[in-house]
């Protein structure tokens, strides 16, 4: 039975590259060349500061995918129930996670990280990092929810009538048959949401985590050299983006044999 089709965009991501696109005058390739070549040029010619800031900042990159996979990890957690929470009949459940996306869609991402480790932590004390990956958690499991439910959506009505007739139960049929059919689904949006989640990483840099700009931060602050610490800074961004972007492109392709 044919699977219904479904491209799901929940948010803004970084610009996936187009699978039909092989050229190598495309977006993605001028962007990842540009970018690339002007560090390059930038370190060759005035290593001092452009290869300092360069060799100042690798514990932040470390530190930017720490939060940012033990982040993605924890939204999908969210995601998953909160997804499931969202298709639920039970009408209790259904309120409780469309409560919970309308809320967390509902607040910037900034106050959750402030409320979180400053309001709640006058009370409960947690660390930082700790705070950061809760927060980015906590407000990605709303989107990653959505993401769940539109994948399992996508999945025709025909295959739990089908498992059902062949004497699965409710749960069997949602881990059994459903949800590794609506992966291939829902794995491309995860990706951009990976990506997007990279780039809201920067924010945790306010709560005194070591990320990429937080490194950028202290160096500026040393040397006085803001244009060019946050020039660096940008173009390390734009190339970590450009990479995940392809590699969510390659996924995407990967999966599409599948469907074949």
């Amino acid at each position: 039975m044919k699977e219904k089709q479904v491209k799901i965009e929940v948010t803004d991501g970084a610009s996936i590259p187009d699978s039909s696109d092989k050229g190598i005058l495309n977006a993605w390739w001028v962007s990842f060349i540009g970018a690339v070549g002007i560090i390059a040029y930038l370190v060759i010619t005035k290593p001092d500061p452009y290869r300092d800031i360069l060799l100042f900042i690798p514990d932040g990159i470390v530190v930017t995918f720490e939060v940012t996979i033990c982040s993605i990890f924890g939204a999908l957690f969210i995601g998953l129930f909160t997804g499931l929470g969202r298709i639920s009949s039970n009408k209790v459940i259904n309120l409780i996670a469309s409560t919970y996306v309308e809320v967390v869609r509902g607040i910037p991402l900034l106050v959750q990280l402030f409320y979180i480790y400053y309001a709640m932590g006058r009370v409960l004390q947690v660390p930082d990092m700790l705070s950061a990956i809760i927060a980015m958690s906590v407000c990605y499991g709303a989107y990653m929810g959505e993401v769940f439910r539109a994948g399992i959506e996508s999945i025709d009505d025909g295959q739990v009538e089908a498992a059902r007739s062949l004497g699965f139960n409710k749960n069997e049929t949602m881990f059994l048959v459903i949800l590794p059919q609506a992966w291939r689904t829902i794995l491309p949006p995860v990706g951009n949401e990976f990506i997007a989640l990279l780039k809201d990483s920067s924010l945790v840099s306010i709560i005194a985590v070591a990320d990429i700009l937080r490194r950028g931060r202290e160096f500026a602050a040393e040397s006085f050299q803001y244009f060019e610490t946050y020039t660096m800074i940008a173009l390390v961004y734009l190339v970590i983006t450009l990479i995940l972007s392809r590699a969510v492109s390659h996924m995407e392709e990967r999966l599409s044999h599948y469907d074949r």
